[in-house]
């Protein structure tokens, strides 16, 4: 049986982000939208409405975290039942902190101006959800709701999402003020901004690396990436040894654990990155690495070989659901 080992230190990093992203949400919710009556986007949003209804017709007061946590446990249920994995799970826990967390702190203001709280509102909620994206998880929600229809149908919600924020705006002004909804606009333009610059997962880079000890970092990069690596047999023109420069495109998520496989098989090796403006042909998404881990038994393509065979599968099995279709 092949031993398993933790790397204590991506999870180490992954509890502080995690605990980073559900402190971050919770701020923007207690002191600057919910005093402010500005709304953020997707489900938060509605379960601020909810609790304002709730409050101005019903007369109970029930917490913007108390519908998170609502809508949320079905989100997750249906999601782990339907896809599973450490997303779902990760992002389940995720949103049930927050709404906890929502419900005991304290709702203060940290400013009147409803201009500064739906701007500073939606670049901390954009803060979390990027943070959260980018080391595989998300802050629950619609981000699980995504998965779920894509995993199955393979298409996008990206209208029922814009259709859910057009609601919640339309929803705010007309029962608590058009201007409201307008700050609103505005803290969801900035919480998209703000998701853009933190998580870049759709943006290509080319990695050149030189080394010396070429087939080492290629058996390592195999090990955790999947992505193809071209080999190129170079020499220093100063020191005239013979060398090896490896070429590979990945996604900017990657960077960071790319750069660490190589320099852990290699400390001396040069790494040069350049900005790839577009990729045609074959290029792995999240999904299709995802597929190809799945169709070898072992947990990790050690070798080459393991990979094409890992790709040959995968390329039958895709075959064969269009046959049957």
């Amino acid at each position: 049986m092949k031993k398993i080992t933790i790397n204590w230190r991506k999870v180490l990093l992954t509890a502080a982000v995690f605990i980073a992203s559900t402190c971050v949400q919770v701020l923007a919710l207690n002191a600057f939208l919910i005093p402010n009556n500005v709304f953020s986007g997707g489900f938060n949003g509605v379960a601020q409405l909810l609790s304002l209804l709730f409050e101005y017709v019903f007369h109970m007061k029930l917490q913007t975290g108390t519908f998170i946590m609502i809508f949320n446990i079905p989100i997750g249920i249906i999601g782990w039942k339907l896809i599973g994995g450490r997303f779902t799970i990760l992002s389940f826990i995720n949103s049930i902190t927050v709404s906890v967390i929502q419900i005991l702190a304290p709702t203060e203001a940290l400013t009147t101006d409803p201009l500064l709280a739906s701007l500073f509102g939606g670049l901390l909620i954009g803060i979390s959800i990027g943070l959260a994206m980018r080391y595989g998880f998300s802050t629950g929600g619609m981000d699980i709701i995504a998965m779920v229809v894509q995993k199955r149908t393979g298409k996008s919600i990206g209208a029922l999402m814009n259709g859910i924020n057009f609601v919640v705006v339309i929803v705010a002004g007309a029962f608590i003020g058009w201007q409201n909804a307008l700050f609103t606009l505005i803290g969801i333009y900035a919480t998209g901004r703000a998701v853009d610059a933190l998580y870049t997962g759709y943006q290509k880079l080319t990695a050149l690396i030189v080394t010396s000890k070429g087939d080492e970092v290629v058996e390592a990069l195999h090990r955790d990436l999947i992505r193809g690596i071209t080999i190129l047999p170079s020499k220093g023109a100063y020191t005239k040894r013979e060398s090896a420069t490896l070429m590979m495109v990945l996604s900017r998520y990657e960077l960071v654990e790319m750069q660490e496989i190589v320099h852990k098989s290699d400390p001396k090796a040069f790494i040069n990155l350049l900005s790839t403006v577009s990729v045609s042909g074959e290029f792995f998404d999240a999904d299709r690495q995802l597929q190809m881990r799945q169709a070898v038994s072992v947990p990790k393509l050690e070798t080459i070989t393991a990979q094409i065979e890992a790709e040959q599968q995968l390329e039958s099995q895709l075959d064969k659901i269009e046959d049957d279709k």
